[in-house]
């Protein structure tokens, strides 16, 4: 990536800052094996550095090619896919989903009981489209741990990051099991954006993964981004750490170290899987998906490609929870990859709705989202704004790292549009 070390209004040596603390409070201190930072602003990008290593094991290096399981920044990806489908009448956002998923009419809430015993009572409302693109759906993910409906989850396999069992096994076994509650009652994270990504390959019946490629990938030319690491490119796939508090304690003292959770020469990513995941399955590049979000940025178009209007991506990022409420009034979910105070949820992204609760230097409207391994990224519409975080640290919520990132960034402007 050429850096412009003119770009108006933020400060090229403020940015350095940014590297300096990523290297001392995290690789240097083994908190994670590296990093990749991108800062596009006004057109250009402002900030570009490789940290540490890809690969701890084989000493290979982050670089600007490196390849990473993105988990769930392919949630906004198959959302942009999906509204393609809202764009040419293909489905309505208030249609309800059985609609499309008959076996889906008689869903029904949990009441009492555990699973193949299970006691529910009627939804207050069908569930609608929209209730999945903004995880009001009732739906979960069975690593909430939370109810005895992810405990089923959890039983059946269901959104567990698999990647075998196809789009349709997923949909029928969700069927045979009740919702966390009502539709557009509450917010939790879930599998909802995989339900997303099998619609749109029914809807528009191309596979979703084909889909993707012809109607995303290809015209934004990101060649390095699929459910899979292609022939001749294993050399760039990134491995995958977990925080050593995942794994039994330790009498050391000091940060816990990382641990080795999937090794780029073997993994399960070296060959196509049979479940597309809309809501994890991706690995991208900084490359790739800073083009995503550019086209996103530029209202829907990117080098002559159009994806979307401007005006179906003003929609997308606009608060959609019921009542304009923020996630802390609706949310039932033990994980998400927002912090919730001050924001809300939009279709594909969470959304700033207010940057004073949420106490961390943003725009209203700024959204963003993250994956399960560290990665992230945020859109500042309002400043011109794209930043995009790399790494493979397993979970996510590890380390403050995403607020503290936002907070080096905008703390080397020197010019605001306001917040």
């Amino acid at each position: 990536m050429v850096i412009d070390t003119n770009v108006t209004g933020i400060s090229h040596e403020r940015l350095q800052s940014v590297d300096r603390f990523l290297q001392a409070n995290y690789i240097d201190a083994g908190k994670i094996p590296g990093a990749l930072t991108v800062v596009y602003r006004r057109g250009e990008i402002a900030h570009f550095s490789a940290l540490g290593m890809a690969d701890i094991e084989r000493s290979v290096p982050v670089r600007e090619d490196t390849i990473y399981r993105i988990y769930s920044m392919t949630k906004p990806i198959a959302s942009v896919a999906f509204m393609q489908l809202v764009e040419k009448g293909l489905v309505a956002l208030d249609d309800p989903v059985h609609k499309h998923i008959p076996e889906w009419e008689n869903l029904a809430v949990y009441q009492a009981g555990v699973h193949l015993a299970f006691r529910t009572t009627p939804v207050e409302r069908p569930m609608q489209i929209v209730d999945l693109l903004r995880h009001t759906s009732g739906l979960t993910y069975g690593f909430q741990q939370s109810t005895n409906v992810d405990a089923a989850y959890r039983q059946l396999g269901i959104g567990q990051l698999e990647r075998h069992g196809t789009l349709d096994d997923m949909v029928q076994k969700l069927a045979g099991v009740p919702l966390d509650f009502s539709p557009g009652t509450a917010w939790n994270y879930s599998v909802s954006t995989d339900v997303i990504g099998y619609l749109v390959g029914k809807i528009s019946g191309v596979p979703f993964d084909e889909y993707l490629r012809t109607h995303i990938f290809d015209p934004l030319d990101m060649p390095d981004t699929d459910f899979h690491v292609h022939a001749g490119k294993e050399s760039r796939f990134s491995a995958c750490y977990a925080s050593g508090s995942m794994g039994p304690p330790s009498p050391q003292s000091g940060p816990p170290k990382t641990l080795l959770l999937d090794n780029p020469e073997k993994s399960m990513y070296l060959q196509p899987p049979t479940m597309f995941s809309g809501g994890g399955g991706l690995v991208s590049t900084a490359s790739d998906y800073l083009r995503f979000c550019r086209m996103l940025l530029n209202g829907g178009t990117l080098d002559g490609a159009q994806i979307l209007s401007p005006k179906t991506i003003e929609l997308m990022t606009l608060n959609h929870l019921p009542d304009g409420k923020d996630l802390p009034a609706l949310s039932r979910s033990m994980f998400s990859e927002a912090t919730f105070n001050g924001v809300g949820f939009g279709l594909g992204f969470s959304v700033v709705v207010d940057p004073a609760q949420l106490m961390v230097p943003a725009s209203k409207g700024s959204y963003s989202w993250g994956g399960a391994a560290s990665t992230y990224f945020w859109i500042d519409p309002r400043e011109e704004l794209i930043g995009i975080f790399m790494t493979q640290l397993l979970p996510s919520s590890t380390y403050p790292i995403r607020r503290e990132l936002a907070t080096l960034v905008y703390s080397a402007f020197t010019e605001s549009n306001g917040m």
